[in-house]
């Protein structure tokens, strides 16, 4: 009997290969805590996708187990794993009314009609559509229909609940409604969520932990927060949230600082992160919102000449474009208040920062 403490997924050197050459999952391992919101990022062709078919069913692992609850489920059957599922394109029933696609699932395990008919108007209260249900899908709209697709994942009480991409097809404003909604439900019931998508900020929103994507292997496995304060390496660090890059040369390692010589010739003091001994190349992760204006230029470990190229207001903040250290698409965050330094396109103003915002990681190779 597995403890409570144990994870509910666990992965143990699971490969996949379509072709038996290629393999679009390498070696993937991963314990999956009871009531975690897991949420697997990365770009198109990473292997997040395959992973969670994997853990469905409806994909068999090339190598490896794959075991929910600390049973092996390689050889179960995908409607015999008692998993909740909820994809982009919702799979409903378009001849069944919306009470019905919910009671489906439920009929399938045999449950009778009294137990049935409160189960689903318990779902459909989750998500707000008590009511809906003798409506068809076709009457709905396309938020109704992902609601209807969640509560119909929900009506079994399954322990884990699998999302592919589930909000792709809606608007930006529902979308981010609907990942609160999502998010407060996996609160409110408990239920372990793992859940797909490239979208980085709606990763950002949803998740307890985020593992990261990249040709197959996870790059990074954190906390929202630490996954955006504390990239371990340059492809995390351009993949999640804005951020200025920065290369050079190694030119001093002193424990956790180091010094980097750009190749405009300008020296920064940063981070040590990933980067092992002087004259190796690294990529320099600096966030928009840790660069400060000023016209003085400021108590900062860096502080450079830049050239104004671009100002975009976006009510809350100053999207600012400089010139600095060689690098003309250098964004800054300038907060819109009474205090922040009034620009013009053109000027020359200074910029800081501190050495600690600014992490010296391996050499960003991609686009």
């Amino acid at each position: 009997m597995s403890d409570i403490t144990d994870p509910l997924v666990r992965f143990v050197g699971v490969q996949k290969s379509y072709d038996g050459e290629t393999l679009v999952v390498k070696d993937f391992n991963l314990d999956i805590a009871r009531g975690e919101f897991l949420t697997m990022l990365g770009p198109s062709g990473s292997g997040k996708t395959t992973c969670l078919m994997m853990l469905a069913g409806f994909e068999p692992a090339t190598h490896g187990d794959i075991l929910l609850d600390g049973k092996p489920i390689n050889n179960v059957a995908p409607h015999k794993r008692g998993i909740g599922m909820v994809f982009q394109n919702y799979a409903l029933f378009p001849h069944m009314t919306v009470a019905e696609n919910l009671a489906f699932p439920l009929e399938v395990r045999g449950m009778g009609k009294a137990e049935t008919e409160a189960k689903v108007n318990r779902a459909l209260d989750m998500v707000q559509l008590g009511g809906f249900g003798f409506r068809r899908p076709a009457q709905l709209s396309g938020g109704q229909q992902q609601r209807v697709a969640v509560a119909r994942a929900l009506v079994f009480d399954p322990e884990l609940i699998l999302m592919d991409e589930p909000l792709g097809a809606l608007d930006k404003q529902l979308r981010e409604q609907m990942q609160y909604e999502i998010k407060h439900i996996h609160e409110d019931l408990g239920v372990t969520v793992v859940y797909v998508t490239h979208d980085q900020s709606e990763a950002l929103t949803m998740s307890n932990r985020i593992a990261v994507f990249e040709d197959g292997v996870v790059q990074q496995l954190d906390s929202p927060v630490d996954l955006y304060e504390k990239p371990d390496n340059a492809f995390v660090a351009q993949f999640i949230g804005e951020n200025n890059k920065l290369d050079g040369n190694v030119a001093e390692i002193n424990g956790d600082a180091a010094v980097i010589k750009l190749d405009s010739g300008d020296v920064i003091k940063a981070l040590r992160v990933n980067v092992t001994s002087s004259g190796e190349r690294s990529t320099l992760s600096l966030r928009p919102e840790r660069v400060t204006v000023s016209v003085e230029g400021g108590d900062f470990d860096n502080v450079f000449d830049a050239k104004v190229e671009e100002l975009i207001y976006l009510g809350d903040h100053i999207r600012t474009r400089v010139n600095v250290c060689g690098n003309n698409e250098f964004i800054i965050k300038v907060p819109n208040g009474a205090h922040h330094v009034q620009m013009q396109e053109g000027q020359t103003v200074k910029v800081g920062w501190m050495a600690e915002d600014c992490r010296a990681l391996d050499e960003y190779t991609g686009l």
